[in-house]
Formats: structure tokens, sequence, C-alpha cells
């Protein structure tokens, strides 16, 4: 898959192109990321993998799976993991996700794993390393369906121009699989090591709850792909 461009898979095509310089990624350890950052591999020279600490519940399980997945996945277009911490507990009112108390079961909508303006704060710090180190592209893996605020596409379209415009320098946002289902994602990342990525947002020690909305997500993803999901919950 190195070496050929999203844009070409999402349309079925498989011409090799040229690489692009540099890329930021915002990752966590899910699938989505997980997949996003191995592929763009093919597409860019260097890929900057972009950790965001927020001191949400699972992010001490979730940073040990990415790095157990990025040591595995090694490539020399991949950049060490960045890590910047932006603690939100003094903004957040007492929230499931900084606490862990009552966190959305596997019953509920989507809806309910909501955390208010997460995209805004992710873009505007990512945009900021990402100039300061000379790279004006930043990838993040939404998914078609995705229901909230901070993921629509005029959402983007205009903190992208906002982004610009404050930090004088032209920043593109990339979606690449804003017309694809968790499913097909699971599909795309069937030859990589997806069991070391963590989507768990009630997680017992460092591994998955297996009962959690996002669990549930997952399960149901890996079940629809006839695929073996070799995670433990």
């Amino acid at each position: 898959m190195n070496g050929i461009l999203l844009a070409d898979l999402l349309n079925g095509s498989t011409t090799r192109l040229r690489k692009q310089p540099s890329v930021l990624v915002l990752v966590s350890g899910g699938i989505d990321s997980a997949v996003l950052v191995w592929e763009l591999s093919g597409r860019f020279d260097r890929v900057v993998p972009l950790y965001i600490q927020s001191g949400f519940f699972w992010e001490k399980a979730e940073i040990y799976h990415l790095r157990q997945y990025l040591r595995k996945i090694k490539s020399e277009s991949i950049a060490k993991l960045q890590k910047i911490d932006l603690p939100i507990r003094n903004i957040y009112p007492p929230h499931w996700s900084l606490h862990g108390k009552n966190v959305p079961g596997a019953d509920t909508d989507d809806s309910a794993v909501y955390l208010p303006g997460r995209n805004i704060l992710l873009l505007a710090n990512a945009a900021l390393c990402a100039s300061f180190s000379g790279i004006n592209q930043i990838a993040l893996g939404i998914l078609k369906g995705n229901p909230f605020p901070d993921s629509t596409r005029i959402f983007l379209k205009k903190i992208t121009s906002a982004l610009s415009e404050g930090l004088t320098v032209p920043i593109k946002v990339l979606t690449p699989y804003r017309k694809l289902s968790k499913k097909q994602v699971v599909m795309r990342g069937a030859s990589l090591p997806l069991s070391l990525t963590f989507s768990c947002i009630n997680p017992k020690g460092k591994k998955h709850c297996g009962v959690c909305n996002k669990c549930k997500e997952r399960i149901d993803a890996f079940r629809m792909t006839g695929f073996a999901d070799k995670t433990f919950y």
C-alpha cells in the first residue's frame, strides 16, 4: 500500500504517485487513526503522529497501546510519537470522561460519547505544532456518519480558514476516511496489528472493558468484517 494515494484508494485506483513532504496526524489509540498513520506513510515522506493528552480517564491505557502499535509498524516514514499536555479539568464541568463514573454503555447512542469542543482543541493545538515544524497539513480519522458538530464539513472548512488566517500560514485539514465506515477501516487495516489498538473509554487496567459504547462499536466492526478479533476484553 505504500506509495498509493488515499484519494486514489477511495476511488478504486492504484496509480502510484510521488509522495508529498510531511503531514501531522492526530492520533489516539484507536483503529481509525492507527490505520490512517500507516496509510499516510505511503503518501508522505514524513508522518508525524501527535497525541494530545487532556486528562481523560482512558488515556494511560490508550497511550500504552499506541506506543506498542507504533513500535510494531515501525516505518522510515513514521516519525517518533509527539505528545503534548492540554489539561481540560479546569475547563470541563464534572464529566464521565474525567472521573470514569457512569461511562456510556453499549446500549447508548453515539451522542452519549460526545466530548464538547474536542476537535476545536485538537486542531488548534495541532496547527500550532505543525506550523512550528514547517508542516501545513493535518490529518484526522473522522468517519462517515460522525454526528458531532465539530466534525462537519462546514466546521472543518471554517476552522481551517481561521487557523490559516491566525497563523499566517496555509493550513490544510485532511479527512480521507470521511466516506468510510468503521467496518471499512478495519478491512483496510487487515494486515496491521489491530489487536494492539485501543478503543475503550472505561478500561480495566490496560484492557478493554468490553461493555462500553466504544468497545461495542469495535466488536461490531470486527464481527461485520468476519475478521478474528484478537482484542483482550
